[in-house]
């Protein structure tokens, strides 16, 4: 695989030069603006060493899109992809491990959060271009634009939300609200391509601004969420 291959995927991008999306570049400091919201909540209620994982994860988000919306190859592809998909996993393990009564071992939990971040990396990576003996197979336009990828966190959402819902947790609407966020933009996300005609700027940016609150939303939810007593029902 060629990492300096360039990739055009954007409605904003006309041209290989750095600023050639400046919407979608400057949009990614939402991540490390609500990530900063996210930690003055943790200074004033104070948090345990995942939460400022989380903090710090999020930030690292948006450093990874710019990355991709200014090199746009396929190494800051990669860069864009990691920090979401590590971000996603250790997040589940850690709002999972938090609402138990009973934490898991740390090690336990270390060992699920690398191996889950080893087969993203594997995954993002692929198995490089195809061999030059095989002929190109077209491929039919995703009509998702590519937002199909982001459905395993929505059925994260959805189980999450089931089971604070049904427990009538008070940080529930936290979720509900960050759910709610994550369709919206994920509609903005998958439209971009396709109304490049009339709005060249396209919507890819509100994507990130979006996407940004809404993870300042579950980052909320994570530190505000308490760990139920050993002896609770």
């Amino acid at each position: 695989m060629d990492w300096f291959t360039p990739v055009d995927i954007y409605c904003e991008r006309l041209g290989p030069g750095f600023w050639a999306e400046p919407l979608n570049a400057i949009s990614n400091l939402s991540f490390p603006l609500f990530a900063a919201l996210a930690a003055l909540t943790a200074r004033t209620r104070g948090t345990d060493l995942m939460g400022w994982v989380l903090i710090v994860m999020a930030a690292l988000i948006g450093v990874g899109s710019f990355l991709f919306h200014t090199f746009a190859n396929r190494w800051s592809e990669l860069a864009d992809v990691l920090p979401i998909w590590s971000f996603v996993a250790v997040y589940i393990i850690a709002l999972t491990a938090k609402l138990r009564r009973k934490p898991p071992p740390p090690v336990l939990v270390a060992a699920i959060a690398l191996a889950a971040v080893a087969t993203l990396i594997f995954l993002a990576m692929g198995e490089g271009a195809p061999p030059e003996t095989l002929p190109e197979v077209p491929t039919k336009p995703d009509p998702l634009n590519g937002s199909g990828q982001y459905a395993p966190a929505v059925i994260a959402m959805a189980v999450f939300g089931i089971i604070m819902f049904r427990r009538r947790h008070p940080e529930r609407w936290w979720l509900a609200a960050a759910a709610g966020t994550f369709l919206l933009s994920l509609t903005f996300r998958t439209l971009d391509r396709d109304i490049c005609t009339s709005l060249p700027q396209g919507t890819h940016f509100l994507w990130h601004l979006l996407n940004g609150a809404m993870i300042g939303m579950i980052l909320q939810l994570y530190l505000r969420v308490q760990r139920p007593p050993a002896d609770a029902i």
